[in-house]
């Protein structure tokens, strides 16, 4: 933290210029306000030559506060307190501690500024009180307790005031990491969903294009007509992969329409059912009716779960059939895919991450994912998506597996 605080300030300060408007400023003011106060002070020493290079030193170690202000800040004091011991008003020459105990508080060197600030404070007690008879101005007798009551409250002041800067800057600069970390966050689960989206889109359509491929192939010389049929499903399931493919991109490209096209939902369970028949896997379905009636989000994610555990069975499964049984228990949609195994165990040329979309997509509801072997044989993956209470009030009371068949 302390790292990232001086980081912070030397950028918002701009570590790399010197800050001599402000060093002029004060050394201005301080050289003008000198003359004046000596007038008030008519006991102290006046504030000659060697006075007024002392006030010109204090501002002119300013110029490096912001790359050195631990240093500064021992400085100024240090000539601040040879500044009093000589005698001279007291007054506007404070002005440089101030602003050098700011700058080094704010820094993240709390600790330096304190101990410069409170060796000056105790100089100036040994000098009010004890050095005073061998420094000028001659005669001089102990500083009034009042006066080092002021003093006192000054040095607090300004540490205070340091303080109270230093953590407003701190909490600045924690407010902004967390809008970077969260700008980080927003931008990995974004890129998380485009290829989740995209690994689901292109993966069944694939999947489809490759078996009906090796159809194809297979048929070319012996069996025309097949051969024909093979190359239409491969056309037409590679304009639909485009087309789903050119939505999610022109989405990338203006982040702020909306989609030309609705996004799939279970309303299209049908499609996806013959998009799997012509890769050669019959599918039945159970509960249609239980589909009915969801959040977009909701619908989204479930159609791409059985998209999803569907292009595992042609992908993995030795076996041709499947089963798709939708049920909706109190405040959820349950989603089952099952199909009589055995795997294949070969290489199905996918990308190993369908398991992991699938739960991701469950996760992003609210909900989970269990997969894995059945214990009679075959393959099992059940979805479980919470439902708001708009979609329970819609669900006109299917809850049952077969009742809707």
């Amino acid at each position: 933290m302390a790292q990232r605080r001086r980081e912070y300030w030397a950028e918002r300060s701009g570590a790399g210029r010197l800050p001599w408007r402000s060093s002029l400023l004060v050394a201005v003011f301080t050289q003008a306000a000198t003359g004046w106060v000596h007038h008030l002070q008519p006991d102290r020493e006046p504030v000659g030559v060697a006075g007024r290079l002392l006030l010109l030193l204090g501002p002119a170690l300013l110029l490096l506060r912001h790359r050195y202000p631990v240093p500064v800040v021992y400085g100024v004091c240090a000539v601040t307190l040879v500044y009093l011991a000589c005698g001279y008003p007291y007054g506007p020459v404070f002005i440089s501690v101030a602003l050098a105990c700011f700058s080094a508080v704010v820094a993240g060197h709390r600790h330096a500024a304190w101990g410069a600030v409170g060796a000056l404070w105790a100089g100036h007690l040994l000098i009010g009180h004890w050095l005073y008879r061998w420094l000028p101005p001659p005669g001089d007798g102990p500083a009034p307790w009042g006066t080092e009551g002021g003093v006192t409250a000054w040095v607090i002041a300004v540490l205070a005031a340091s303080e109270v800067v230093r953590v407003r800057r701190e909490q600045w600069a924690r407010d902004r990491a967390e809008r970077k970390a969260a700008e980080r966050r927003r931008v990995d689960e974004e890129r998380l969903r485009i290829a989740r989206e995209l690994h689901d889109v292109l993966a069944h359509s694939i999947s489809v294009i490759n078996v009906q491929a090796g159809v194809g192939l297979a048929l070319l010389d012996t069996d025309h007509e097949q051969a024909r049929t093979a190359l239409t499903t491969i056309k037409a399931a590679s304009k639909e992969a485009l087309g789903e493919v050119r939505q999610v991109l022109n989405t990338l490209r203006a982040p702020g329409e909306a989609p030309r096209t609705p996004a799939p939902g279970l309303d299209r369970l049908s499609e996806l059912i013959d998009q799997a028949a012509a890769a050669g896997l019959t599918v039945s379905v159970e509960g249609e009716a239980a589909a009915r009636g969801l959040s977009p989000g909701t619908d989204l994610a479930a159609f791409r779960i059985l998209q999803e555990a569907l292009t595992n069975v042609v992908r993995h499964s030795g076996s041709r059939t499947a089963r798709i049984r939708v049920t909706r228990p109190p405040g959820a949609l349950e989603l089952r895919v099952e199909d009589d195994g055995p795997a294949t165990g070969g290489d199905a040329g996918g990308s190993g991450t369908g398991l992991i979309g699938m739960r991701e997509r469950a996760a992003a509801q609210g909900g989970s994912i269990e997969a894995g072997p059945r214990p009679d044989g075959g393959f099992r993956v059940l979805a479980r998506l919470p439902l708001g209470d708009t979609e329970n009030s819609g669900n006109d009371g299917h809850t049952a597996s077969g009742e809707d068949r």
